[in-house]
């Protein structure tokens, strides 16, 4: 039985793990770092997916108010353990970002993908999710 529930700082280990199966290994004071100022906000959420008291997934979505887009919530991260994936915990944890949006009002849900993540691709569009753009990220390093 797949249970959710809003991710602790207990835990930053397992997500830290899984975040590095998603290609981003981050030492555990970043991801605490990076969990600290997430988690108290209230337009963030943070929650995670257990099967028999194992942390096998997290997600986090948020608000996202803009001028350019409609108000909706973003995915920012979803990731699977890998021993997991085809089980049917993504679409229990996006169900749960659906509703997560749905409660504060939203009428949509959005989210990015790697352009080589060509398996979450077809992941998303079987959950109804439609390609509206390809972009690109460009990023400045401050000193």
């Amino acid at each position: 039985m797949i249970s959710i529930r809003r991710m602790t700082a207990e835990d930053i280990s397992v997500s830290q793990a899984l975040l590095s199966q998603l290609g981003y290994p981050l030492d555990a004071q970043e991801v605490q770092r990076r969990y600290d100022a997430v988690a108290v906000s209230t337009d963030h959420t943070l929650m995670v997916a257990e099967e028999a008291g194992r942390v096998i997934a997290l997600c986090h979505v948020y608000v996202r108010p803009a001028l350019d887009k409609p108000p909706e919530a973003i995915v920012q991260a979803l990731v699977v353990d890998q021993a997991c994936r085809g089980n049917g915990v993504g679409k229990i944890m996006m169900a749960a970002a659906e509703l997560w949006a749905a409660e504060r009002g939203f009428s949509s849900v959005a989210l990015s993908s790697n352009i080589s993540r060509n398996d979450a691709h077809a992941f998303y569009k079987a959950l109804d999710y439609k390609w509206e753009a390809t972009s690109h990220l460009f990023r400045k390093t401050l000193d």
